[in-house]
Order: structure tokens, then sequence, then C-alpha cells
């Protein structure tokens, strides 16, 4: 198996084949939407700026995030985890 192989997985021409059906089935899905490739770029341009803009704003409503998911989650772990270790012992 030759480094390329080994890399993406396949032959160059069964890879080649399989990026055409694959970019085949995304350009009739985009198409169907109405999308376009500068639709998506910009609309990542557009998220970057808006998550820059929003500075440390944003990294202390995500810590808020994970201490509210953290109040539930964490509680639930446990007890799952509890309930199966009185099964298993």
């Amino acid at each position: 198996m030759t480094a390329f192989e080994r890399f993406f997985g396949d032959s160059p021409l069964r890879v080649a084949i399989k990026l055409l059906i694959l970019s085949l089935l995304v350009g009739v899905v985009m198409s169907a939407f109405g999308w376009t490739v500068w639709d998506i770029w910009f609309g990542l341009h557009d998220f970057v700026l808006r998550i820059w803009n929003m500075g440390f704003a944003a990294l202390g409503r995500f810590g808020d995030y994970v201490l509210v998911g953290a109040a539930v989650v964490v509680p639930v772990f446990l007890v799952l985890r509890i309930l199966s270790w009185r099964r298993q012992g």
C-alpha cells in the first residue's frame, strides 16, 4: 500500500470517483436550495465577523452555557453511574 493509499484510504482512481459522485450530490442539494459557493463563503465570513465583534462577551456567554448545562448533565451522569454500579455489584 502506497503512502497515498494509506492517507486517502483507497486507490487514486477510486478516491477520484468517490469525490466526483459526492461533489455531484452536494451540487444538486446546493442547487435545490438555491445556494452558491459565494453564499457559503459570505455566510462563513459574516459568522467570523460576528464572533469577532462580540469579543470577550462571547467567551462569558460560553462559560454561562457550560455551567447551566453542567448543572443538569453532571447530576444525571452521577445518578446513572451509581445505578449502573449497584447493578454490577
